[in-house]
């Protein structure tokens, strides 16, 4: 049988309803039937100190014939049902409540000589006086400081059975009357739980064979609700995500293949002397160009996706970040003087000391400024700066260049973007430097922010923890 909701369902529906049928015909009837005797036993003493007080007072002093005693004793015999013993000191019977199998005369010491020892008996049974087994008790009747005879009063054990059966087929037909709610009941708790994880099934499979634009709708419990929310969520991540792997595919095809390309077509021309000797060197040149393109590129993939995976280890130090900036600005002399570009500094203060990662803000700063050389004009200037606010140092790296258009600033961090939409323009660029950038900074727990118009210029603008020294 398959294991299901459904199936599990019925199981317990069946083991319920056997386990309390059962329960109340065993456990449950001898409880009742306890419960009953004990409630007899209590009424038993009751009446026969009722008896004592009502009746024996007047018969002792000789008020009442023992003839009207007897009739008294068999209404309350007739009414209550039970049968009335009145017993001299010497245990023999004075009168008997009952008119068949009357007992009047017979000692009960001959009948058990033990019976006076215990004030009630759970079953008692004396043959050929009565005819069958009986709950008995028994009351001493004092009179002028001294025992005069006992009131013995007994009733039958088979009508406290037979009322413990009438008690339980009531319960057992309000059971069975309840069963059909009770199916009901689970009926519902399938319909509230299966229905709503075979609506979850469907739609994971569905998300799973990367139909992502399934619609998911759940009505009902909220926790059900806020699962189904939950894998809604996450087809849309997942969705977005299988988009960026296809375009991840594409970019690293594209940035691998162009350079690949180049490499493989100069390499064969050297080699079948479509390139003369004398021009061997310059293309050779190119070729390792490219293959700085590509180690670039490598690496760069290697660091995000050492960011990805383990987050990035920092290895946290105090410094001048003002040096730092000097230093990094330093190796971009060519670079500025190629583009008659003049690159300012402006500090604050003449030192200031941060706690960061030194190796990796020195990469932040040349991804920005290099950046910023590459996006401005010829004959612009470049400014980075740091200013001190609280315990934050913030660093500006600003263009006066083309600027980034406004559809794209929020692009500009995704992996392998690139403004210029052909590619082909940015021969030294991955599209990988900013997305390095923010990890680096995000790793550091600060924020990096871009403030940008088109055609005027870009400003960068991220921050570190200021040291306490």
């Amino acid at each position: 049988m398959k294991k299901t909701l459904w199936s599990r369902l019925v199981i317990c529906y069946v083991f319920a309803g056997v386990l309390i049928f059962l329960l109340l015909n065993t456990y449950g009837m001898n409880y009742l039937e306890n419960r009953l005797k004990n409630d007899k036993k209590a009424l038993l003493l009751n009446e026969a100190k009722l008896i004592s007080s009502e009746y024996m007072s007047s018969f002792y002093d000789e008020n009442l014939t023992l003839n009207t005693l007897k009739s008294q004793l068999r209404s309350i015999d007739k009414f209550l049902d039970i049968r009335v013993w009145i017993v001299s000191p010497d245990h023999v019977i004075l009168a008997d409540s009952s008119t068949m199998g009357n007992a009047q005369g017979i000692n009960i010491d001959n009948l058990d000589p033990i019976f006076f020892e215990n004030t009630i008996s759970e079953d008692t049974f004396f043959e050929g006086v009565l005819s069958e087994h009986m709950l008995c008790v028994y009351e001493p009747v004092s009179y002028n400081m001294k025992v005069r005879g006992y009131i013995v009063l007994l009733t039958s054990l088979s009508g406290i059975q037979n009322e413990t059966v009438y008690y339980v087929d009531v319960i057992n037909i309000c059971f069975l009357i309840f069963l059909p709610l009770l199916f009901i009941i689970f009926l519902y708790i399938y319909y509230v739980t299966a229905i709503p994880l075979k609506n979850l099934s469907k739609a994971a499979k569905e998300y799973s064979s990367r139909n992502y634009n399934y619609a998911l709708t759940l009505k009902g419990l909220s926790e059900y609700r806020d699962l189904g929310s939950a894998i809604s969520y996450m087809s849309g991540e997942l969705d977005k995500l299988d988009d960026y792997q296809k375009k991840f595919v594409a970019n690293i095809s594209h940035d691998f293949r162009s350079p690949l390309t180049s490499i493989k077509g100069y390499a064969e021309a050297i080699l079948d002397g479509t390139i003369p000797h004398e021009m061997q060197d310059k293309y050779l040149n190119i070729i390792l160009f490219e293959t700085e393109r590509l180690n670039k590129l490598t690496s760069s993939l290697l660091v995000l996706n050492s960011f990805e995976n383990h987050g990035a280890f920092l290895d946290i130090t105090t410094f001048d970040i003002n040096y730092i900036i000097k230093k990094t600005a330093e190796s971009f002399e060519g670079a500025c003087r190629e583009k008659k570009i003049t690159l300012n500094l402006v500090f604050s203060s003449k030192k200031t000391h941060v706690d960061a990662d030194i190796g990796k803000t020195q990469q932040v700063l040349y991804n920005l400024i290099d950046n910023a050389i590459k996006f401005s004009h010829t004959n612009s200037k470049i400014k980075v700066s740091t200013e001190e606010k609280s315990d934050k140092v913030f660093v500006s790296v600003k263009d006066y260049g083309i600027g980034i258009p406004k559809d794209s600033i929020k692009k500009i961090w995704d992996r392998f973007y690139k403004t210029d939409s052909s590619r082909g323009k940015d021969k030294k660029g991955t599209g990988l430097g900013l997305s390095i950038t923010k990890e680096i900074i995000q790793a550091h727990n600060e924020n990096i922010n871009v403030i940008s118009t088109e055609g005027v210029g870009t400003e960068f603008i991220f921050s570190l923890k200021k040291s306490a020294e």
